[in-house]
């Protein structure tokens, strides 16, 4: 018997692309959605790239912002991952640039799944929407599902508003509305892994910065790293599993400081030695420079709090397991040298 028919928003990004190659070499049929469909074709490849055919694609015209297009691309559909939501490298200046898409794409998404008749949706979340409480967390507190961030916590960026406030608004849509689908939610962290194409995803960019040179030094912060190859097992595990209804799920793996990440880079490519971090930038140096360098805004909140995080819940009760950080590095770092980018 053939599978059912899974939808896939934001086709063009990093890790719908590789949630849709993997869910043809499944033997899912794939529907997906870009905001234009003059990157169709691009899209094609990429996904190609990641060592799927994706011939059989079928990619309708739909916008986080606009009601257009919805309706047509999720009809037939038994599945939707909804993975699209904007992820800017700098802060925008206007925040509802980041929040708007995030927030009435997810709703939009919803509305035209329940309509559909769709029985589960799995969202893209972030673990922004779970390590950034107010007021802090108790010093070497481990995040996990139980956590939640608060949008209004002093300092907070556009993205973290973003991230957490749709995955809210989508839980209080499910839970009001009639007939609404499954909801599942995976919080990835900083996601890696191999890159398929030159259109990098904003984790990448990071690695193709510390490679050009861009950061001599790095702020004294840290992440919990994601695989993208297991991100997207959660999503597709989040999407057929049983238990998995009404669930979130940490799809990450270990910490590592950015400094950390310069120094896996310079020895998977040492010809980068003199290129990456070399050192960590004290605090204040950060702090100041962020008024004249909008990149570095978005970490001022980690700055002295490391944020560790649990994906227990994903091992126990989906059975999955997961890649080390060190792995997914050396294989970003790997895959953009082979791309030609760094």
């Amino acid at each position: 018997m053939s599978k059912p028919t899974v939808l896939v928003t934001g086709a063009s990004g990093f890790i719908a692309k590789q949630c849709i190659a993997e869910l043809l070499r499944e033997g899912y049929s794939v529907q997906a959605t870009l905001r234009s469909l003059a990157r169709a074709e691009e899209t094609r490849r990429a996904i190609a790239n990641a060592g799927a055919d994706a011939g059989a694609v079928k990619f309708f015209a739909a916008d986080l912002l606009s009601d257009s297009g919805w309706d047509e691309a999720v009809a037939g559909c038994t599945y939707v991952l909804h993975v699209a939501s904007p992820f800017p490298l700098k802060n925008p200046r206007d925040p509802q640039e980041v929040i708007r898409p995030a927030t009435d794409g997810a709703l939009r998404v919803l509305s035209a799944a329940t309509g559909a008749g769709v029985e589960r949706v799995v969202l893209t979340s972030s673990i922004v929407a779970i390590t950034l409480p107010w007021p802090e967390a108790t010093p070497g507190h481990v995040f996990d599902e139980t956590d939640w961030s608060n949008a209004e916590r002093p300092g907070v960026t556009p993205y973290v508003v973003s991230k957490t406030v749709a995955e809210k608004a989508a839980w209080d849509f499910v839970n009001a509305t009639p007939g609404a689908p499954e909801l599942t939610v995976v919080n990835p962290g900083f996601v890696l892994g191999p890159a398929v194409d030159a259109d990098l995803s904003t984790s990448h960019e990071v690695i193709r910065l510390m490679g050009n040179g861009s950061y001599p030094a790095a702020p004294k912060i840290g992440f919990p790293i994601s695989d993208v190859r297991d991100v997207v097992v959660t999503h597709i595990l989040a999407m057929i599993h049983a238990g998995a209804a009404g669930q979130r799920f940490l799809s990450a793996n270990g910490f590592l400081r950015l400094y950390e990440v310069g120094q896996l880079v310079k020895e998977t490519l040492p010809d980068l030695g003199k290129k990456v971090p070399r050192g960590e930038m004290p605090d204040f140096l950060v702090r100041a420079l962020s008024l004249v360098d909008r990149r570095l805004k978005p970490v001022l909140a980690d700055l002295g709090f490391p944020r560790p995080v649990s994906s227990a819940k994903a091992q126990r009760l989906l059975g999955q397991s997961f890649r080390s950080p060190q792995e997914a590095v050396i294989s970003a770092a790997t895959s953009l040298r082979e791309l030609g980018i760094i």
